[in-house]
């Protein structure tokens, strides 16, 4: 099984002054053929179910990736028709389905998509990106827990605050405000506990940047490539 063993994922949304709005109006402004495009949203994608072999992914019967998605993997934002779509994973070397849910997605919002839990129960877990404009001097940052079998966990920067507290699987915080700064170690503690379940050491937090700490894997496996790790996702920086 493949595992990507990369502290920053490139999930990366370059946002201008306009900011997000102005990324996606143009695909519904009319042009010289008087063609009027369908509103669309801003989807990523995650894997991150440990025990699932290659796939692909399709939003209705439209396959978005041109390379097979292992564990770890990510797909960059991309354009998604807005309205009620239908998110389907299979398998690479067949068209079995690994799993298939309804989601909507509304017109120039942005979205996280996840393949959460095991192969023998896998679900797909869609998140509101709220990608706001740091303040000066600032970076943003949220929790997501997609290990299914760890306790609930709290998110923190050794040898400080907590940031986040006690998100159990499939939960999540909002995007919080932290300064920028080098060698960042970030922590995922048991909540109410000095135990930690993983560790994101030397962590490049940049100012004006809006990132995703997800925490996934198996607490209770054999296979080192299922274990319990922790990934820095940059979602999007402005300018």
């Amino acid at each position: 099984m493949k595992r990507l063993l990369k502290n920053s994922k490139k999930m990366k949304l370059g946002i201008g002054a306009l900011g997000l709005f102005s990324l996606l109006l143009s695909s519904c402004l009319k042009d010289t053929s008087n063609y009027v495009a369908p509103p669309t949203a801003l989807v990523t994608f995650y894997q991150a179910s440990p025990d699932e072999p290659a796939m692909n992914l399709a939003l209705n019967t439209n396959q978005v990736n041109q390379n097979p998605i292992y564990y770890g993997d990510d797909i960059d934002y991309f354009r998604a028709y807005a309205g009620q779509r239908t998110v389907n994973l299979f398998f690479t070397n067949s068209l079995n389905t690994i799993a298939t849910a309804p989601v909507t997605l509304v017109a120039n919002n942005a979205y996280s998509l996840f393949l959460a839990n095991t192969s023998a129960h896998p679900e797909i877990v869609l998140l509101n990106d709220t990608l706001n404009r740091p303040a000066s001097g600032k970076a943003s940052v949220r929790l997501v827990n997609l290990s299914p079998d760890a306790p609930s966990v709290d998110l923190k920067i050794q040898g400080g605050a907590i940031l986040v507290s006690n998100k159990a699987f499939k939960g999540y915080s909002s995007f919080l405000p932290i300064s920028g700064q080098t060698n960042y170690t970030f922590q995922i503690m048991q909540t109410g506990t000095n135990t930690v379940l993983a560790t994101l050491p030397g962590v490049t937090i940049s100012n004006g940047f809006v990132y995703t700490i997800l925490f996934h894997g198996l607490a209770n496996t054999t296979n080192n490539g299922d274990k319990l790790a922790a990934d820095l996702i940059t979602n999007a920086y402005f300018y």
